[in-house]
């Protein structure tokens, strides 16, 4: 059972079914649960600065992903000496903790490991520089390969005016949260519903929930729609309940990460046709 419901997905790139995504979602709970509790144990500072710096991990974690899929399809190519060092040195095949959830897990120990050194040394505002450069170094990678990068441009709008819109009422967080879920949706109905109309390529939805409502729909326009409303109405409960500043924080966090790696990792994916 284990391996119909957990191994064979990943293996046989099948997506997600009901099973693992219940389990997925009850072990992100937990741990979210349990970080914020230790974060406030050793008296963490959840604010604006930790909100950010965490978010370029999630740059890093979503072009690590794109790398690994370059590479599993072909796309990724020895262009220049450090492409063909990178495709030698296997880091980016396919497996267990190059694509999700072992991905998240690599991309959190990164993240913990380096924010563990940089608060020790009372230098956590170096935490988003490291996040960046990793990231950086994944983008410049994909950079030769981005032959439909036009495409993005949809995408981009269609994220950015509704995280302006929310920008506006509640802050730069609270358009990270909408636009990071705009970005997510907007990407699954360009990449599912117009790219193929381009590239002759097809793609499926691999999440149960978005497959199901793009499937009901017959058009995942809807979906990008739903991801704006949910995503905004998050972000106006949050700003109207009286929840402490670091709570607030922590959820836009956890809400923006679910949106935002996972369109990052989709736009990037379109743009280079892999």
């Amino acid at each position: 059972m284990f391996e119909d419901y957990f191994v064979a997905p990943i293996m046989e790139k099948t997506g997600y079914n009901l099973v693992n995504t219940l389990v997925y979602v009850a072990i992100a709970v937990a741990a979210v649960y349990i970080l914020f509790q230790i974060f406030r144990r050793y008296d963490v500072r959840i604010d604006k600065r930790f909100f950010w710096g965490t978010l370029t991990f999630v740059l890093f974690g979503s072009t690590a992903r794109v790398v690994t899929d370059a590479v599993d399809g072909g796309v990724f190519t020895g262009v220049t000496p450090l492409h063909q060092i990178i495709l030698d040195s296997g880091v980016y095949n396919y497996g267990f903790f190059t694509v999700t959830p072992g991905i998240y897990m690599v991309v959190a120990a990164l993240f913990l490991s380096t924010f563990a050194v940089l608060h020790y040394l009372k230098r956590v505002e170096l935490l988003p520089y490291v996040g960046l450069a990793l990231f950086a170094f994944n983008f410049i990678l994909l950079l030769p390969f981005m032959q439909y990068a036009w495409l993005a441009v949809p995408v981009l709008v269609m994220a950015g005016v509704p995280a302006y819109i929310i920008y506006r009422k509640y802050g730069a967080e609270g358009a990270a949260v909408v636009g990071g879920h705009a970005l997510d949706g907007a990407a699954t109905f360009v990449i599912i519903d117009i790219f193929p109309l381009f590239s002759g390529k097809s793609y499926f939805e691999q999440h149960v929930l978005s497959r199901a409502v793009g499937d009901l729909f017959g058009t995942y326009l809807t979906f990008y729609f739903l991801k704006v409303a949910i995503a905004a109405a998050a972000v106006y409960l949050a700003n109207k309940e009286k929840i402490k500043e670091d709570e607030k924080i922590f959820l836009f966090l956890v809400i923006a990460i679910v949106g935002l790696a996972p369109g990052i990792r989709d736009v990037l994916r379109m743009v280079c046709g892999t």
